[in-house]
This record gives structure tokens, sequence and C-alpha cells, in this order.
């Protein structure tokens, strides 16, 4: 460990970890994607929810062993850089600078939208006072970031549980009839696009020198977020399919306000917006944590400018990795926004990191036993290569199967990609004339 990272302060709990898991993958796809889904599967689209889990629980497996196996901050930078190939490490931590910043430009833009139905206002100046009200919030200590994503969780779910309560007596049992319209078929070609709500499950990982008794808790956090997030999906999901049926919730661009309508009237506006806003508003906390330690670690290997490594003396936050995302964001808010493009970009390096992760999970257990029977939380050796062999697969489909929605995201990648190819090279020829 690093005097940098020894003065991290270690301020996150194991509700902290559930509130960061499920601050990221619950946000703003709940509100925009049961109604694409239902098109394609009607009803099934509940059973397609239980079956999207599937590949990011895989995933989850893997993530928990790690977590519980070398916490660290960065970590999957860090578990692909030392067991993979720093290269590899280096590339999927470069591309996700894209992907960070692009989620958090659709998060705010998205969270703006449903601001102004009720208020009128300016959207990118509001995304702009977005960005640092949350560049504030991680300054001053990811404890204070930490019990922030806990209330914001909270309050979300108290949000989900009045809307599931109050719609359950206006919920009837023909809606859901037939189950499957559109055969397994059409229940199997949601599955892609509800897989993005589970995303971001494992994110306490990235900080894994803040987490109180990392070892335990980040594989037990893990665990508690994907089942959380699955059970919130499946009763929001029914209430709002039960109430106004499977044809009107496919049409729906707000499904969740037009679900809510019928059984809340004037007060459905206010309610679903307050939640969609605390939905959005934790994701971005949640990123700005996540990604402010992805180039922490970077900097603290010398893949990037030493000072993204230095950690503030009174608070223990990396002060400048956070004014840089700032920066990024803000310079962001100058491009178009295109959202389909933009997730994307945000969803590719993500499948790709996933795919190293369990890569790197395979290299511990068949090289590095001291590591592997040091972790909390582990299956057996064979076991947990098949998991982890199951995950990377499961990630390279999926980030596949994206193409053909729109190959341009790929492309800008690739060119993302080979100029971080080019600054390694010329980094890593001034690291090699230092040393």
């Amino acid at each position: 460990m690093t005097d940098q990272t020894a003065r991290m302060h270690k301020g996150v709990d194991l509700w902290a970890v559930v509130a960061l898991g499920l601050g990221t993958a619950v946000g703003v796809a709940i509100f925009s994607v049961i109604a694409p889904a239902t098109a394609l599967a009607g009803p099934g689209m509940l059973l397609a929810v239980v079956v999207a889990a599937v590949p990011m629980f895989v995933i989850a497996m893997t993530y928990a062993f790690m977590g519980s196996a070398l916490p660290t901050s960065g970590a999957s930078f860090e578990w692909s850089r030392r067991f993979v190939h720093p290269f590899v490490g280096y590339l999927i931590a470069w591309m996700r600078i894209v992907s960070n910043v692009g989620a958090m430009l659709i998060l705010a833009l998205v969270m703006v939208r449903y601001l102004s139905m009720v208020i009128p206002l300016p959207t990118k100046p509001t995304m702009l006072a977005a960005f640092v009200i949350f560049f504030l919030a991680n300054y001053f200590g990811v404890g204070l970031a930490a019990r922030l994503q806990v209330i914001l969780m909270g309050a979300l779910v108290v949000l989900f549980i009045v809307f599931s309560a109050w719609g359950a007596p206006h919920v009837q049992a023909t809606q859901f009839e037939p189950f499957l319209p559109n055969g397994t078929a059409g229940m199997l070609a949601a599955i892609p696009l509800l897989i993005g709500l589970f995303f971001g499950i494992e994110a306490a990982t990235e900080i894994g020198d803040e987490v109180k008794d990392s070892k335990k808790t980040i594989p037990l956090g893990i665990g508690l977020s994907i089942l959380t997030a699955v059970v919130l999906y499946l009763m929001v999901g029914a209430v709002a399919m039960g109430v106004i049926g499977p044809e009107a919730l496919a049409k729906s661009e707000t499904p969740l306000l037009d679900a809510a309508t019928p059984f809340m009237g004037p007060v459905a506006k206010p309610l679903i917006v307050c939640a969609a806003v605390i939905a959005i508003a934790k994701s971005i906390n949640s990123l700005y944590l996540g990604f402010s330690r992805s180039l922490f670690a970077m900097a603290r290997e010398g893949m990037l400018p030493a000072a993204l490594a230095k950690v503030h003396e009174k608070h223990g936050t990396p002060h400048f990795a956070l004014a840089t995302i700032l920066g990024a964001t803000c310079l962001g808010l100058l491009a178009p926004m295109n959202l389909t493009s933009l997730f994307l970009a945000v969803n590719i390096p993500t499948l790709l990191k996933y795919a190293a992760t369990c890569i790197a999970a395979t290299v511990v257990v068949r090289k590095h036993p001291e590591i592997y029977d040091g972790a909390r939380f582990k299956l057996s050796k064979g076991a947990t290569v098949g998991w982890a062999y199951a995950g990377c697969v499961a990630s390279l489909v999926v980030a596949v199967l994206g193409f053909s929605a729109d190959w341009t995201p790929y492309a800008a990648l690739a060119v993302w990609a080979a100029i971080g190819v080019a600054y390694y090279a010329v980094s890593g020829r001034q690291r090699a004339a230092a040393a």
C-alpha cells in the first residue's frame, strides 16, 4: 500500500456498498427501458428481467471473489493491470474515461428533462450545476459521498414502495394474459435491453481501499445489491404492467408516470419526477466515486499524470482526479446529445471491463494461490474459474450484439483507443527514460 493509498479514509460501510451498487444500477433505465422491452416481450418482460439478471449475477460472483481477495481503489484497472497485462488494464481504463463521461452526461440530461416537467429549467446550465454539486459532495470526503448515497437510495426505495403499494389494488390479472404474446423469442429479444438494468452493481469494488472490513463487506454488499435490484424491478414492473396493460406500457415514453397517473391522479407527476431525479442523482454520485478512483489508480501506476494520484491531506479524497472529472463533463456539455450512441459508448467499455476482470480472476486462481486462499468469499478453484469464464463469454456476447443497433460508437471508441495507445507508448518511453 502506498502512502497515498494509506491516507484514503475508510468511510464506506455495508449499507453504503449496497447503496453504491444500487445507485449505479437503479438509475435512468428503469424509467425508460420498461416500455421497449414490453413491446418485444409483453408481460413476459417480467420474466426477461429475471433472465437478464443471470449474466450480471455470473459476473457479480467473480467481482465478489476478487473484491474479497484483493480490495483496492480502481479495482477493475488494478486487477487487469496486475493479472492480465499492464496494457490491458490501461486500455480498458482509458476507454472507460469516455464511457464514464458519457454516462454522466446521459444521467444529467435525463434528470434535467424530468425536472423540467415540473419547473422549466435551462438544460445545460442545470446539468453544469449538478456536476458541481456532486463534485463538492465527493471532494469533502468519501464518508459524505457515501452517506449521501445511502440517503438517496433509501428515499428511492420508499418512493418505489409507495408506488407499488398504492398501485397494487388497481392491478388487473387479465393484463398479464397472454404472458408471452410473442413467444419465447420475444422474451429473449428483450434481454439485451434489460441487461443494462444491472450494470454497475459491482461499483463498490472501485473504492476498495475505502471500504470498512472490505474483504467481507464487498461480496456481501454485491449479493444484497443484485437481489434487491431484481425485487425492485419486478415489483415496479408488475404494478405498471397490471395497471395500464402491456399495449399502453409499450407505447409510453414515460412508463412509470403513465402507470401512476390512473391511481395517483395529480400526485403522480411530482412523485415520479422526484423518484427519477433521486435515482439519477445517486447514479451520478456513484459514478463520481468510481471514476475518480480509476483515474487515481492509473496515475498511481504512472499511466496518467502524477497529480491525479494526489490525495487531499484533510479530506482523504483524490481531489485532482475529481476536478479532472468536473472539467471533462463541462467539456462534454459542448457536444451534441445523442442518447442511443451515448448509451452504447457507455456499455461497450463496461462490458470489456467485466470480461477483463473475469480473466484476471482465472489468473489469480491458477497462479496466485496465496491470494485465492486469503479471499473471504470463494468457491472451489474449478467453480471460480468456471464462473469467471462464463462471465467473460457473457460480457463479450452482449458487447457484440450492440453492433447491429449502431456501429458509430464502436468507431468512435476505436479512435479513442488509438489515441490511448499512442499516449501509452509515449508515456512508456518517458517512464523508461526516468528509470
